[in-house]
């Protein structure tokens, strides 16, 4: 595992590690248009974890295995950013479906159903249905990409992350975790059992959809509305 100076031998790390590079493929794509090709995350995820083999020191305070898992993420979001991954008519669509959902919510007092948000938007159910499968990968614009460089955290991340500074920033970040705790507790039940069945778990949509009884589409149609519901109640804090 190391070699004699104690470093850790990039060869190893790379054989042994392939199989998170391919999961973290896997699991990203679900997350991502159609005409994104796993080879190409895998690809990036590779070159990811080449480059955390050769950065990473002992002791440094983080196991390998997330250290690697950072750079291998900003690796293949960087390959997305530079091909231009997501088209117009998807962002136009996730638009469209959170500013659907947040009159709805306004004027209903409530989490819009489906069939409701269709009608808001002149959409018969299934052409809605069609339009949240279609929208899948905008979430990753504001919570995944959203950073201010290579080495910058996560826009999550940086919101959620503890502070011992400024507390006026304590007090900013609190209250961004109780906006963001609020409003994934006011998901319908299922797009919150989905959300924490992905996120927390780490399961993929074709196990979640074995879970759930339902197909791996529909999972994607799912997890496309709760992100929608999601920044559409956080608008202030993106």
């Amino acid at each position: 595992m190391y070699t004699a100076t104690g470093v850790v031998e990039r060869k190893f790390n790379v054989a042994q590690f392939v199989p998170l590079v391919k999961r973290m493929a896997h699991h990203l794509l679900a997350r991502l248009p159609a005409s994104v090709q796993v080879d190409d995350l895998v690809q990036a995820g590779m070159l990811g974890l080449m480059d955390a083999a050769g950065r990473f020191e002992e002791g440094q305070g983080a196991q390998f295995e997330t250290y690697a898992s950072q750079r291998i993420k900003g690796a293949m979001l960087d390959e997305l950013r530079a091909n231009d991954w997501m088209p117009r008519g998807v962002r136009r669509a996730q638009r469209e479906i959170e500013k659907a959902i947040g009159k709805l919510e306004h004027r209903l007092g409530h989490s819009p159903t489906e069939p409701e948000v269709a009608r808001e938007m002149g959409l018969s159910l299934g052409e809605y249905q069609t339009l949240l499968a279609d929208a899948r990968g905008a979430q990753l614009i504001h919570f995944d990409s959203q950073d201010d460089g290579e080495d910058s955290d996560p826009f999550l991340d940086r919101h959620l992350a503890d502070t011992s500074g400024d507390p006026l920033e304590q007090v900013h970040d609190a209250r961004f975790r109780q906006a963001l705790i609020g409003a994934i507790e006011g998901l319908p039940e299922r797009e919150k059992m989905l959300m924490g069945m992905y996120y927390e778990q780490e399961l993929n949509f074709r196990e979640i959809a074995a879970v759930m009884g339902v197909t791996e589409s529909r999972i994607c149609q799912l997890h496309s509305q709760a992100v929608a519901r999601i920044r559409s109640r956080m608008k202030d804090w993106t």
